[in-house]
């Protein structure tokens, strides 16, 4: 299987040195293109540097990591010669496979990964449009296992998909980040020492819950003894959090809403 990534980015340069490293696709089979070529001379290395109409042409899976206002240019410039058994990868969750089909109508997947793909335990998010087969799903799946989970989702739910795991490493920091500051107005534990027991306990207690199978609630009861410490505070989370969890999901799908509108607005002129 040839793979082949255009746009150089952040996105696009994770993919590329992760499919590297997994060893299933040999440098030969492995193409990358940017706008600007200069940027790829780290990559020589490790993947064939080519034009994106070459890459389109000889690839069995096409990544197109570049931006909204980027990709109708692409998608124009590499269109007639995509392989009919290609499969064409769209890293932008905002641009629909209505439009995108507009513009090359082929086989087509959108990918949306986590950060945590920098540590290979990302969920990573994919849906697929009407023409692609089982087949393509296994080798674009195997393909993607080298950075983590892999989750099929329909694409009216790759929304608010993305808000739980490509958004949720921003939203669980800004919590913790939050609690360690209201931390250091009742403590003289120094603030790097307050982050670093937090951080190791988040990480044990997520750990914890995926290899026990334990539920949130499962953690609650085991550490909120009745009567007692831990159970005053989750009492005050309980009551005090859900309306701001609402307001953050309400505000980040509006804007998702907006920014898809932007992205199709951006391509259809």
């Amino acid at each position: 299987m040839k793979a082949g990534i255009i746009g150089y980015g952040s996105m696009g340069k994770m993919l590329l040195w992760k499919f590297s490293k997994a060893g299933n696709i040999a440098k030969q089979d492995l193409m990358v293109s940017n706008r600007t070529v200069e940027k790829l001379k780290e990559a020589e290395e490790i993947a064939c540097i080519v034009t994106s109409r070459q890459l389109a042409a000889e690839a069995d899976i096409i990544f197109v990591c570049v931006r909204p206002s980027d990709i109708k240019q692409v998608l124009e410039e590499i269109r007639d010669v995509i392989g009919k058994d290609a499969l064409l990868v769209s890293l932008n969750g905002s641009v629909s496979f209505e439009t995108i089909s507009k513009l090359a109508d082929c086989k087509t997947a959108k990918v949306i990964p986590s950060l945590t793909a920098e540590i290979e335990r990302s969920q990573t998010l994919v849906c697929y449009n009407a023409k692609v087969n089982a087949e393509d799903k296994v080798s674009l799946t195997d393909l993607l296992k080298c950075i983590g989970n892999v989750i099929e989702l329909p694409e009216e739910e790759m929304g608010m998909g993305s808000e739980l795991v490509s958004c949720m490493p921003g939203f669980i920091a800004s919590i913790f980040d939050v609690i360690c500051t209201s931390a250091q107005g009742h403590t003289a534990i120094p603030k790097e020492q307050i982050v670093q027991m937090v951080l190791s306990t988040m990480s044990a207690t997520g750990d914890l819950m995926l290899q026990k199978d334990m539920t949130f609630e499962d953690v609650v009861t085991r550490v909120a003894t009745k009567g007692g410490i831990t159970e005053e505070g989750s009492k005050v989370i309980y009551e005090g959090f859900p309306a701001t969890a609402d307001l953050m999901f309400e505000k980040t799908l509006e804007k998702r809403r907006i920014t898809t509108e932007n992205a199709e607005k951006q391509i259809a002129e």
